[in-house]
């Protein structure tokens, strides 16, 4: 009896520890199947800029929710940004956050580059770099992580973007 007492005990210290459970999804116009028509590059004939997106489970103490956006079938920029690195100021444990432009580092109040697309030539970008593989079927995704304000992270999710 003792035991289970004490594993019970155990068990519910360690669930307060766990993660906040940090969710993140695209906002219309995307829908996280497919890149919306004119939200490619413009190499590719659009002008696209980064989803709009909602976010919840936003852990207590994160003040930045920093989105790497990746092209996962493209290996050199399937990772670690490889489209951007972008930070959204966080209040709150959940949030709407808006689109913001590619190819630029112009950004709207609360957000900022954190780190340009590691692309390269014609594609290369100072900021978020938007989808730009020609409409081969490529996928794209973002990881999404809530940070404090001394950059540990304390929460991380996965955000489908679509095919293009």
């Amino acid at each position: 009896m003792k035991i289970l007492s004490l594993s019970l005990s155990i068990l519910a210290l360690s669930a307060g520890a766990a993660f906040a459970d940090l969710k993140a999804k695209v906002s219309s116009p995307w829908d996280g199947k497919k890149v919306p028509a004119g939200q490619n590059c413009v190499l590719d004939g659009g002008k696209g800029s980064t989803p709009p997106f909602q976010a919840s489970g936003i852990p207590a103490g994160a003040v930045w929710l920093i989105v790497e956006y990746n092209d996962k079938s493209y290996k050199p920029l399937s990772r670690n940004g490889g489209h951007g690195t972008i930070g959204y100021a966080v209040n709150g444990t959940s949030g709407n956050f808006p689109a913001v432009p590619g190819m630029s580092t112009r950004m709207p109040k609360g957000v900022q580059v954190i780190a340009a697309a590691k692309s390269t030539g014609n594609y290369a970008s100072p900021g978020y770099l938007p989808p730009c593989s020609g409409g081969r079927g490529n996928n794209y995704e973002a990881v999404v992580k809530a940070v404090d304000a001394n950059g540990k992270v304390l929460d991380k999710t996965r955000m489908k973007l679509g095919k293009y």
